[in-house]
């Protein structure tokens, strides 16, 4: 018997089931159709996970590395992969059990299968309807929704001729999967997931060579960034070759594992490893989820929507990494956010891309809102820039953490707070308030107005708006 629904979303990942939530708090009859798990990539295959073993791999670097600064004597340190493995998976259930805990909560039904769209039928000649292939071999379901959010997320993207094959080739889901670390690795694509895995992989002891087709690593960040990240993992031993571009048709595995050549600079150059880890973006899922049904229209892999993030099919809408874009689960969240309300008729703001905060989690980490240096000068802008080290940062120094620094650039006519970039510890944590600032269109003035406490890390805030007239205090 068909089920009749005011939303259903393809998809129970960060995206899907943050949407799901709001549409039940605003009385909309609810469900999600999720052909794995609730939680989706982020928290089973990518932020969760990888984040509890770049944990991992902090606390085992600390330890063997840097102990003795602290005047902590440990003896001999070594490493219980499989536990680290084990942390990370009851990390992982613990979050799930709290998404499913929040389903039952909001009265939202949960279809466990495969769902596609299909043209109008009798039963909803307007909207269309949903076939549910059910995953536990039950009978097929049929769901009339008024309402459709495409919420199918992405996978990762691999590269002709690098076929991934679990054992030496390897994807990100693959590679969380491990039962023991290899000697040595080579990283294809020095992106923010490649930068992530190298940073990871090294401080567990494995040997890392990154090959990165642009110029710099994390090329969508400012360049004062990417040239400080290179800097610090270089000094902890990893390899990079920038403006590499690799010759699938030269990848050779066996039992002395993967090498593989790249053409730098108009010249070839071998590179071998025990393993490959291939980390060169992700594609969305558009396949098979009935889209040929629809008028809506797939441009360049991703789903096309209005910034309502409805499709060319008004009651279709689609958010998170199938459409493109800032491909990060908190930007999911929020657009399945505005989704929602667009659908109740509480006509929401449209997202600022501009404002929305990205993380790179690697030791150091990396975080940035706004545009680029170089951007900013591209777009017409006359800057001035403001930059601060954590040397000067007394509680940098107390955590034994202080590489890296915070760069804020604004426009000198008017002020305004164009971007904000930082290196360092826990940058991804002290993010927030330059995000809040570009929100609230704060100036470095006001920035600097606010006090700080001390000691801070957060001091360095201040310290770099205080720079960008040339005010800083400790430098």
């Amino acid at each position: 018997m068909a089920q009749n629904y005011d939303v259903v979303i393809l998809g129970g990942g960060t995206g899907g089931y943050v949407a799901a939530i709001r549409s039940a708090q605003l009385g909309l009859k609810t469900a999600i159709v999720e052909r794995g798990e609730l939680g989706g990539t982020c928290l089973h295959r990518g932020c969760i996970p990888s984040k509890a073993l770049l944990r991992s791999a902090e606390v085992f670097a600390t330890t063997k590395n840097h102990a003795a600064d602290f005047g902590v004597q440990t003896g001999e340190v070594s490493l219980d992969f499989a536990r680290v493995q084990e942390r990370k998976q009851g990390i992982v259930d613990q979050l799930h059990a709290g998404v499913q805990g929040l389903m039952k909560k909001g009265k939202i039904d949960v279809y466990e299968g495969i769902g596609r769209i299909l043209g109008p039928s009798i039963f909803s000649p307007n909207a269309g309807t949903i076939s549910v292939e059910m995953k536990n071999g039950e009978e097929n379901e049929m769901l009339i929704p008024n309402n459709v959010i495409i919420a199918t997320g992405s996978r990762p993207r691999t590269l002709p001729g690098l076929t991934v094959d679990g054992e030496f080739v390897m994807s990100s889901d693959e590679a969380l999967k491990m039962e023991s670390l290899p000697k040595s690795i080579l990283i294809v694509g020095g992106g923010v997931i490649g930068i992530e895995w190298a940073s990871m992989l090294n401080d567990f002891g494995v040997d890392v060579t990154v090959i990165e087709y642009a110029d710099r690593i994390i090329p969508t960040e400012d360049k004062d960034i990417s040239k400080e990240m290179l800097k610090l993992l270089k000094k902890k031993g990893v390899t990079f070759a920038t403006s590499a571009k690799v010759m699938a048709d030269t990848l050779e595995t066996g039992e002395n594992g993967v090498t593989v050549q790249a053409e730098i600079n108009g010249k070839n150059e071998s590179f071998s490893a025990e393993k490959m880890l291939i980390s060169v973006g992700r594609q969305a899922n558009v396949e098979n989820i009935g889209i040929e049904n629809t008028d809506i229209i797939v441009e360049k892999g991703f789903v096309q929507v209005k910034k309502t993030f409805q499709t060319k099919e008004s009651h279709i809408y689609a958010i998170g990494d199938v459409i493109g874009g800032l491909q990060l689960a908190h930007v999911a969240s929020h657009e399945g956010i505005t989704a929602i309300e667009h659908i109740k008729g509480n006509n929401p703001h449209a997202i600022d891309y501009d404002l929305v905060s990205r993380c790179v989690y690697s030791n150091p980490e990396a975080a940035s809102v706004g545009i680029t240096e170089e951007q900013a000068k591209e777009n017409g802008h006359d800057v001035k820039v403001g930059k601060f080290s954590f040397k000067a940062i007394g509680k940098a120094l107390v955590y034994g953490e202080s590489d890296g620094f915070v760069k804020i650039i604004a426009d000198k006519k008017t002020n305004d707070i164009l971007g904000v970039h930082m290196i360092g510890p826990h940058v991804t944590d002290m993010i927030s308030e330059a995000g809040l600032a570009m929100v609230l269109d704060a100036t470095p003035w006001e920035i600097a107005e606010t006090i700080h406490p001390h000691p801070t890390l957060s001091e360095v805030m201040g310290e770099a708006a205080l720079a960008v007239d040339g005010k800083a205090i400790h430098s």
